[in-house]
């Protein structure tokens, strides 16, 4: 099996908790061959999807974690499967990035996640599919509608709709004598959409990250516990995780969204839950499998390496 990745420079990853490192160990593990890509080492030339690419080898060891052999210049079709693993934000070089790997694709390469499906899922946006699953939640550049929103709740949560790990997300009030301000930085003086969603009360419970694997939840989920005086659960944030059963509710969204995820090529994919709604599906580059791992001894990388090796048997 030749098992490529799409990643952010894997130097400057932190292995603790780097979901992309444990799924290179876990194919490795399994024997198969490894080779990196960044953004800039793909192309097409003549209607060819290439890349520039080096075997890879790695090792859990924060004194060395990998190494590179000699690099050379492939047809991605020639690879068996490449994880698309790039880290928001979701800007138009990532749309770009999509566009060359479905020509892969189209030639027998398998991509996960599936790139068209990469370009239809904002993971902010794609929770208004699911409507009976989420707290109310508006997607607007209005200021009117935004104030409006916030009047009726009282409180919510406004964020852009791209970005991660908690970036630019306010917590706000009604009565909040920043909330003009906030609403033009966020807007960009209404020249583009955010999104508004009634602040959940539970998220000093944690806001749960769930992985499913084709459609199905992985067992547990993390609780990512905002740190005091924060709002904000994400681990890049300074949130503490917390493993946590799923809950019957966490079960119920997950049969309702899973089965679409599966149908759009989204094989793995994280969704956060906070109390009982879910806020947001992430798909790019979803993480929490290096902590899951830790805590309950499972190995969440070799369930998916496990679906792609039937994946891969079943197309050839």
């Amino acid at each position: 099996m030749k098992l490529g990745v799409v990643m952010d420079p894997i130097e400057g990853i932190n292995i603790k908790k780097d979901s992309t490192f444990s799924m290179l160990l876990a194919a490795q593990a399994r024997g198969w061959d490894l080779y990196y890509m960044e953004q800039n080492d793909l192309l097409i030339q003549d209607g060819v999807a290439r890349a520039r690419v080096k075997p890879l080898s790695v090792k859990d060891d924060f004194s060395g974690w990998y190494a590179f052999g000699n690099q050379s210049d492939i047809d991605l079709a020639d690879l068996d499967v490449v994880l698309m693993r790039k880290d928001p934000p979701f800007d138009i070089e990532y749309i770009y990035t999509t566009y060359i790997l479905q020509f892969a694709q189209e030639k027998g390469l398998l991509v996960i996640n599936d790139p068209a499906g990469l370009r239809n899922v904002n993971e902010k946006m794609f929770i208004n599919t699911f409507p009976d699953c989420i707290a109310p939640t508006l997607v607007t550049r209005d200021k009117d509608r935004l104030t409006e929103f916030l009047e009726l709740h009282k409180q919510a949560v406004f964020k852009p709709l791209e970005g991660m790990g908690g970036k630019s997300v306010f917590k706000v009030d009604h009565n909040d004598p920043n909330l003009n301000v906030i609403i033009e930085t966020l807007t960009r003086d209404q020249s583009r959409f955010i999104m508004g969603q009634k602040y959940i009360p539970e998220i000093k419970d944690g806001d749960k990250r769930i992985l499913l694997i084709n459609g199905e939840p992985v067992d547990y989920a993390l609780a990512r516990i905002p740190k005091s005086g924060e709002t904000r659960g994400n681990l890049a944030a300074g949130g503490t995780g917390k493993g946590v059963e799923l809950s019957e509710r966490d079960k119920w969204i997950c049969r309702k969204v899973g089965p679409v995820l599966r149908s759009m090529g989204l094989l793995f994919v994280g969704l956060d839950v906070i109390g009982d709604y879910l806020t947001e599906v992430n798909v790019t580059s979803p993480t929490c499998i290096r902590e899951l791992d830790a805590i309950y001894g499972i190995n969440i990388g070799d369930q998916l390496m496990e679906l792609i090796d039937k994946k891969v048997n079943d197309k050839q």
